[in-house]
């Protein structure tokens, strides 16, 4: 085609400018968590009416904030091995208690019998183990990562119920072993129901009214926090997508659909798992680590096995292998959780003059959610494409009956009538 001929072509009119599809989100939760660090330096220091404040602090307070990407960063854990590979657990709160006890161990001190400090932010003087906190979560995240492993091995072989009542042993017995571990053999490992308190302060930027800068961070400094557990969530988020993007999280696909299959085409099924416990128990021991910084200590009574349910139900509701979902699904069931239910039922009781305990029902209506999202909405919120063709694949009978009128027998064809053609017989009979 000559240049005259593309110059007299209308050419088309350009658009607006436009995000790719698979920034959406990541872009659209940079803007919430941005807004909302926005709203609370606003509300705690600046010049804000109190009325506002006060509102603020009862409906999104940034303590339950901070408390609720916790949830956010163990829940995308749990959803490397339940979304991804399809492996049923239900002691994930084990790797939530190891990553806040590695901080009790190295960042405080509990072991008098020692003297250690490692860049750490405690008083030289002071005995115990001092290490740095950038230096204890990288190890909460190995430690966590050899007990995915361990725990991930005997289960290898199993399925399903079996799969979920061995994780469900492993949930048990941590915990246990912490609640009960003031005297293993005459050493105190974890100071039974006292836990392990007060921590270290965590050395890192600091955002409050003076501005900008770098310091320990106190107990309250829940902005800080704030920002260090969305960046968090971010490197967790990162690693999630870009993995299920690459081969090994489609050995872990391939595993969820069918892995008799998967082992068939060549996905190593011991390999493929072990990462996949393992993968999840660092995102674990992470959240478990930031809860520690958030409360400053480690508590025995604060990993129960309802967690690791709550964990689940997150993760389903939410849209099991979806990212964004999970997210959405964390921050909607903690928020109800430690806030929004409360506070929804004082506005009830203040307006129709009423005394009902509303948090006493928080089991009742969760599980009402968990039914009625199972009847209509089974593949959650914000559901994987992969996940939502499936849940709503038609069933047997449907199939079946769409499909009769294809498999019945078809009607016999008339016979042909003869051709007869005209020609010399003689010749017929010496071509036959």
């Amino acid at each position: 085609m000559s240049s005259e001929t593309m110059s007299v072509m209308p050419q088309k009119p350009r658009k607006g400018f436009s995000l790719p599809h698979s920034a959406r989100w990541p872009v659209g939760f940079l803007i919430a968590a941005l807004a909302l660090f926005a709203l609370y330096y606003f509300v705690y220091y600046g010049p804000v009416d109190p009325d506002f404040k006060a509102w603020v602090q009862r409906w999104l307070s940034i303590a339950s904030m901070n408390e609720s990407l916790v949830w956010v960063m163990c829940a995308l854990g749990l959803n490397v091995v339940v979304g991804y590979a399809g492996l049923l657990d239900l002691g994930f709160v084990a790797f939530w208690a190891i990553g806040g006890y590695t901080v009790g161990w190295f960042m405080s001190a509990f072991f008098q019998q020692w003297n250690v400090h490692v860049l750490g932010t405690g008083p030289e003087t002071a005995r115990g183990l001092h290490f740095n906190f950038w230096f204890v979560l990288i190890l909460a995240g190995l430690i966590c990562a050899a007990f995915g492993v361990l725990i991930g091995a005997p289960t290898l072989r199993l399925r399903s119920d079996y799969l979920a009542l061995v994780t469900l042993g492993f949930g048990e017995i941590i915990p246990q072993i912490f609640y009960n571990g003031d005297d293993l053999w005459g050493f105190n490992l974890t100071n039974g129901t006292k836990g392990i308190l007060p921590a270290d302060p965590v050395p890192a930027v600091a955002f409050d009214k003076e501005g900008v800068g770098f310091r320990d961070l106190g107990v309250f400094d829940h902005l800080s926090k704030y920002v260090i557990f969305v960046v968090f969530v971010a490197v967790i988020v990162f690693v999630s997508l870009r993995l299920r993007e690459g081969r090994l999280g489609r050995a872990w696909l391939a595993i969820r659909e069918d892995e008799l299959a998967a082992s068939a085409m060549g996905v190593p099924l011991m390999r493929t798992k072990l990462s996949a416990y393992g993968i999840g128990a660092v995102a674990g021991g992470i959240g478990g680590a930031a809860f520690a910084i958030l409360i400053n200590g480690v508590l025995p009574d604060r990993f129960n096995f309802s967690i690791s349910i709550i964990l689940l139900a997150m993760v389903v509701l939410g849209g099991m292998g979806n990212v964004w979902g999970v997210i959405i699904g964390a921050l909607l069931i903690s928020w109800v959780n430690s806030t929004g239910l409360p506070q929804a039922g004082n506005a009830i009781n203040e307006t129709f003059d009423t005394n009902i305990n509303f948090p006493s029902w928080s089991f009742l209506i969760f599980g009402a959610t968990l039914v009625l999202m199972m009847l209509f909405r089974r593949e959650g919120i914000l559901p994987e494409a992969r996940t939502r063709l499936v849940l709503r694949e038609p069933g047997r009978t449907e199939a079946e009956a769409l499909g009769a009128d294809l498999e019945a027998p078809a009607p016999e064809l008339d016979a042909l009538p003869e051709i007869e053609v005209a020609g010399d017989s003689t010749n017929e009979g010496k071509r036959s």
